[in-house]
């Protein structure tokens, strides 16, 4: 999985490959390190191909940590696979996509 950071009005985190088991350490650990000052933070899954329930967890726990500091998360840009896990598993309720 590939990782490019950008700051700027929002803290934009492009994504591509899968998310899942091998990877998302890799994401959740750079993400825990970024200095984020940016009120929004926003995942482009446009090239992420799959996500399994690591990757989802991840993102629950990205969630968790950036709204205990008053800031939003949204994911953008999601196909119809990575669609369809948030459908079946009711994160589409829980997190915010656009």
């Amino acid at each position: 999985m590939e990782i490019v950071i950008n700051h700027g009005d929002a803290l934009n985190v492009i994504l591509s490959g899968r998310l899942d088991t091998s990877t998302s350490p890799i994401l959740e650990k750079r993400l825990k390190e970024e200095e984020i000052n940016e009120k929004l933070v926003v995942l482009d899954f446009k090239d992420i191909e799959y996500i399994s329930s690591a990757g989802l967890r991840v993102l629950l726990t990205l969630k968790k940590m950036i709204e205990k500091d008053n800031k939003a998360l949204e994911i953008h840009n999601i196909n119809e696979v990575v669609s369809e896990v948030f459908k079946v598993t009711g994160f589409s309720n829980v997190l915010t996509i656009k």
